[in-house]
């Protein structure tokens, strides 16, 4: 299958149920960095494939399929991250951008060989579930926004849903990583801001980082 046709149906599958965003031609063909006319092109050919259900100016809703497909590409990516950033202690942008490459070139027994070496992991390293061999995302997501945290209370960060450079050299900076405990001091409601404290440091974040950085409570 064609690096063109996993991303176009990754991006699908990650516009609705990671970024939820909607599906229509023209919001993937700006995820993808393509022309409009391009997306609506291959979301035709793709449904005449069966990967996915198109239907004029509606959202692109991926046949069993299509998100059979997009999460065998969503695995390798989130097994290289893992591997990545095991091995080399890479950044989290870096092991993004490398594992979009990585992702296309990787066969089904190279993704379960690179799984068994590192556990079967769950999550990788942005916090993200690792669906298995099968296709299936086992784990329950119960994160929260960090905008929807309540000041006094005790946080593990769960997720951080970006593949933003900065955002991710910010989070390192201040500690802001998977797994690691927050506590909130205030919200900002009118501001849309949260004040939290993290290895006896302040933050005072906008609703830029609150909205993309995920988690659970204590």
């Amino acid at each position: 299958m064609s690096v063109a046709v996993e991303n176009f149906v990754k991006a699908i599958y990650k516009n609705k149920h990671q970024d939820y965003k909607d599906t229509k031609p023209g919001t993937i063909a700006k995820k993808l960095g393509i022309s409009n006319a391009a997306a609506t092109d291959m979301s035709k050919k793709l449904a005449e494939r069966g990967l996915l259900e198109y239907e004029k100016y509606q959202e692109l809703q991926l046949t069993e399929a299509g998100t059979k497909m997009a999460l065998n590409v969503v695995r390798k990516h989130r097994l290289w991250e893992s591997f990545l950033f095991k091995l080399f202690d890479m950044s989290l942008h870096d092991i993004h951008r490398e594992a979009e490459l990585l992702e296309h070139e990787t066969s089904d027994f190279l993704a379960e060989k690179i799984s068994e070496y590192l556990g079967n992991p769950k999550f990788d390293p942005h916090g993200d579930p690792i669906p298995n061999a099968n296709g299936d995302i086992t784990t329950t997501d119960t994160s929260i926004a960090l905008s929807q945290t309540k000041e006094g209370k005790n946080y593990i960060i769960s997720r951080l849903m970006s593949d933003d450079k900065e955002f991710f050299d910010f989070c390192a900076l201040n500690g802001l990583k998977y797994g690691n405990t927050i506590t909130i001091t205030k919200q900002f409601a009118k501001n849309k801001m949260t004040q939290l404290t993290i290895n006896n440091n302040t933050l005072l974040l906008n609703e830029d980082f609150t909205n993309i950085i995920y988690v659970n409570e204590q």
